[in-house]
This record gives structure tokens, C-alpha cells and sequence, in this order.
């Protein structure tokens, strides 16, 4: 059975999305949710699903307490859906190309320190640019420039505000991100 840990900040509707994927697989199973947002939505989904979740500061994330707790699961992918904290270098050491983010923009435009969630869409919207997308990418020591897994893009011209395109957005996630999880897991089902 391989393993997926799940890291999230706020809502958690990817995660959520990811959890019910797999919510009858017998190849692949979500080993946790951890979030660095006592507060977040997202751990009330992860509790709604019977899946463990860990609270965590950022100084215990720069600590090793992150990195010994995900060393006990080990985990066959980290899967960050929506967290907002830079992932630190010794735990992307630990798990060589098994951490993955999805990003809401068609990198290498849009990415970088500062740039996540609406950020992007109101960016996106004043340069009048007539698509966007999602990346997903691995995980390196710098913001959004890990190496590409997957993007895929959607017409934005008829959009007017960014709420309109993060929700052209999050429909590209939730169809893409638990297929693309699924194919690095079990290459040839």
C-alpha cells in the first residue's frame, strides 16, 4: 500500500478532493493531514474522513519534529495542497522527488516568493492574460521552481474578477491533481 501525506493550510478542498480519490483504493492510502493552521478547515475534513492530522508550528517545521514525525509514517508522497509555508531543505532532502505541489498558474509565469492563491488570480487578471492553468511540480529549495510533472490550461478571457478565475482554477485541480497523484504512485494500474 503506498502512503500519502497531505499538507495544507486553510480550507482544504483539494485535500478533501484527494481523500475521497482514494477514499476506496486499495493501492494507495492517506496516511495524514498535516496543517500549520490550528484553525484550518481542513482539519475538520480530514477528521470528517478518519484521517489523522497533525498541528504544527513553523518553528517545529525548520526543527526536526516535521521531519521525525513524516521519517515514522514514511510516506511514498508528499503531497502539498494548498500549504503556504516554504518547504524546508532538510525535510526535501529526506524524500528526494516524493514532494509535489500544484501551483495555480502555467509556471514559469506567476511563481515565486508571495505568489499563491488570489495573489496569482489578480496578477493574472492585470496583465490581461487570455489563459492560465495549473502546475504541478516537485518540490526544491526554491519557490515554484521544482521540475514540471503537469500543467494544463483554461481559456480566462470572459473572466472579470479573480474569484471567477480561481474558481476556472480549482476545477482544473480537483480534475487533474488526484489523477496526476495516481499516476506517480502506480505508473501502470
Amino acid at each position: 500500500m503506498k502512503k500519502i501525506v497531505l499538507f495544507a493550510s486553510g480550507n482544504g478542498s483539494n485535500v478533501e478532493n484527494i481523500i475521497q480519490h482514494f477514499k476506496n483504493s486499495k493501492l494507495i492510502a492517506i496516511a495524514g493531514v498535516f496543517t500549520n493552521n490550528p484553525q484550518a478547515k481542513v482539519l475538520e475534513k480530514a477528521k470528517n474522513h478518519n484521517v489523522p492530522s497533525f498541528v504544527f508550528s513553523k518553528n517545529d517545521l525548520e526543527s526536526n519534529l516535521v521531519l521525525q514525525k513524516l521519517l515514522s509514517i514514511q510516506p511514498d508522497l508528499i503531497v502539498l495542497a494548498g500549504f503556504l509555508l516554504k518547504f524546508p531543505e532538510h525535510i526535501i532532502a529526506q524524500f528526494p522527488n516524493k514532494i509535489i505541489n500544484v501551483h495555480p498558474a502555467l509556471l514559469p509565469k506567476y511563481g515565486g516568493k508571495g505568489m499563491y492563491g488570489m495573489h496569482v488570480h489578480k496578477a493574472v487578471l492585470e496583465n490581461k492574460e487570455k489563459e492560465t492553468g495549473i502546475t504541478i511540480h516537485y518540490v526544491n529549495e526554491h519557490y515554484d521552481e521544482g521540475e514540471f510533472i503537469f500543467q494544463t490550461s483554461v481559456n480566462i478571457e470572459e473572466c472579470q474578477t479573480p474569484e471567477e478565475i480561481a474558481a476556472k482554477i480549482h476545477e482544473l485541480e480537483h480534475q487533474y491533481f488526484p489523477i496526476v497523484i495516481e499516476k506517480l504512485l502506480i505508473p501502470n494500474p
